[in-house]
């Protein structure tokens, strides 16, 4: 991990960074979609939802954890909800950092598993996510059009 690198919950006064990292890149995933669509980044959740990476002062990332559906059936279940890290700092361990602090947080509030969805496009992103142990769960043939192409979801999952 990278050694001057902070992990924290979020807080309020984080939604103007955080939104700035939801610009995205094309082709990778939804942060782009839906920054476009919002002018807060917590919007409808609280910032004790997602844990930040900051580095000299500056939040460079962050993952937001929820529970994919409100059934008590389901409640052992965490989800990553968002997840990025400032391109520039990308292979540096940031991300695998965040989803080690998402799966200790998840694991503490009673987790067994931590799930997420990935775009079949986004090789940076499924590398990330089985280096730290998840596994395609599921595919969603052509569950998105991007640039008028279908592309595939992919859903992956680990055990706490």
């Amino acid at each position: 991990m990278d050694g001057g690198l902070i992990l924290r919950p979020a807080t309020a006064d984080d939604d103007a960074a955080l939104l700035a990292l939801d610009v995205g890149e094309p082709g990778t995933g939804f942060p782009s979609v839906f920054a476009r669509q919002r002018d807060s980044f917590f919007g409808d959740h609280s910032p004790a939802d997602t844990i930040v990476a900051v580095r000299d002062a500056e939040v460079v990332g962050y993952l937001s954890l929820t529970h994919p559906t409100s059934l008590p059936e389901n409640a052992h279940v965490f989800a990553v909800e968002g997840f990025t890290v400032r391109p520039g700092l990308r292979g540096r361990g940031i991300g695998r950092a965040l989803l080690d602090e998402a799966a200790r947080v998840a694991r503490a509030a009673g987790g067994t598993k931590l799930s997420l969805g990935v775009l079949a496009t986004n090789p940076g992103a499924r590398t990330v996510y089985e280096k730290a142990g998840f596994i395609v769960e599921g595919v969603q043939v052509g569950e998105f059009v991007i640039d008028g192409e279908p592309v595939d979801g992919l859903l992956m999952a680990r055990t706490l």
